[in-house]
């Protein structure tokens, strides 16, 4: 597999995203799905193969940090070669670093302690493993904003019959992604997640008292890896480059 410049895993060409989906076969599952994107040559590979190695570098990487500042936990898990530039597992990872740094600073003392976030961190990853890539473009709703509204409903015990918590998941991923909307496109998975968890810290100091730690100054190193890079436009570029 090569990790490139939102890269085909197989080949390594360029993705391309089409208007309306086709069926497509994956080339590691072989199984058959209707899908927008392939790579130029054609190679098609579906969700869960593309997550599948990721998703364990997550949980992993998460049950083993002790870090209060999700922003980096994230930049930590980016930098293993199975979190590919833009990808399904970020949908994972957002709310996977917001737990961690949840527990970490005090979170789950009142709410089961580190079997309960051990759980949390499972149910995490069995709601964001739902979300499907391209979501950004093609529903208008990236995932990165959509798995703090998970990690929300996770710690307050939400669901579609409960009241202040239902408010709350809801909220939490409206602020996330407007704060995305508001950077503009393309997308870029990196972007969104920084911005989505940044947005999620200062939510639950002012909704629930709990204080995570967050960078003043988040810079990102991934930019080569992205063509379609803002650059300049991005206030995570590391270089300032146009």
């Amino acid at each position: 597999m090569i990790r490139g410049e939102g890269a085909c895993l197989v080949c390594g060409k360029s993705i391309v995203y089409y208007p309306h989906a086709k069926e497509m076969e994956c080339i590691m599952c072989h199984k058959k799905y209707e899908s927008y994107a392939s790579c130029e040559d054609g190679h098609y590979v579906c969700d869960d193969c593309h997550a599948e190695k990721g998703i364990q570098v997550i949980m992993e990487g998460c049950r083993e940090m002790d870090l209060r500042d999700p922003i980096l936990i994230m930049q930590k898990l980016m930098e293993n070669p199975y979190i590919y530039m833009h990808g399904p597992e970020h949908h994972i990872m957002v709310g996977a670093a917001l737990l961690t740094a949840f527990y970490n600073s005090g979170g789950y003392s009142e709410r089961g302690g580190k079997t309960a976030f051990n759980t949390a961190l499972e149910e995490m990853k069995d709601r964001g493993r739902e979300y499907p890539g391209g979501s950004c473009g093609y529903w208008g709703c990236c995932g990165a904003a959509v798995s703090t509204g998970m990690f929300i409903s996770i710690i307050t015990k939400a669901t579609p019959l409960t009241g202040k918590s239902w408010g709350n998941a809801n909220l939490m991923t409206s602020k996330a992604l407007e704060a995305i909307a508001r950077l503009g496109g393309p997308r870029c998975c990196k972007r969104n997640s920084f911005t989505a968890a940044a947005e999620a810290v200062k939510f639950v100091k002012e909704n629930l008292g709990v204080e995570m730690e967050l960078s003043e100054n988040i810079k990102c190193n991934f930019s080569e890896e992205n063509q379609q890079c803002l650059k300049r436009r991005c206030p995570y570029n590391e270089k300032g480059t146009t």
